[in-house]
């Protein structure tokens, strides 16, 4: 069954060719511990953008491995693209902007970015 999720306002929208996660990592960095993310990875070959890249700013910072991209209109960042600890080109889905997830039902592991 597709994932799909977006930005508050719609503008950014993607699907994953994959099943809704039951689990999450909720990292304490600066960026993840202001903005509330929790992360889910996958590969760019599951994810589909299905909006335009003019609607999306990036951010990134430190080591620049992962561009945090957020919606030019509503501010919402549903998803990021970088690289995994191993180079390898990853995607992070920001769980709190999949339709419909329950994210009170996810199991939560913790990650200390900060000490990173």
């Amino acid at each position: 069954m597709p994932t799909t999720g977006s930005c508050h306002c719609g503008r950014i929208s993607y699907s994953l060719a994959e099943d809704p996660p039951t689990r999450a990592m909720a990292c304490n960095c600066s960026i993840c511990r202001r903005k509330g993310y929790l992360h889910h990875f996958t590969t760019p070959a599951r994810f589909t953008l299905k909006s335009s890249r003019d609607d999306i700013q990036v951010y990134s910072f430190k080591t620049h491995a992962v561009r945090h991209q957020f919606c030019k209109t509503c501010g919402c960042a549903p998803f990021a693209e970088g690289l995994g600890s191993y180079g390898e080109p990853i995607i992070e889905i920001n769980l709190r902007c999949v339709d419909g997830l329950d994210v009170g039902g996810l199991e939560i592991i913790s990650y200390d970015g900060a000490s990173r």
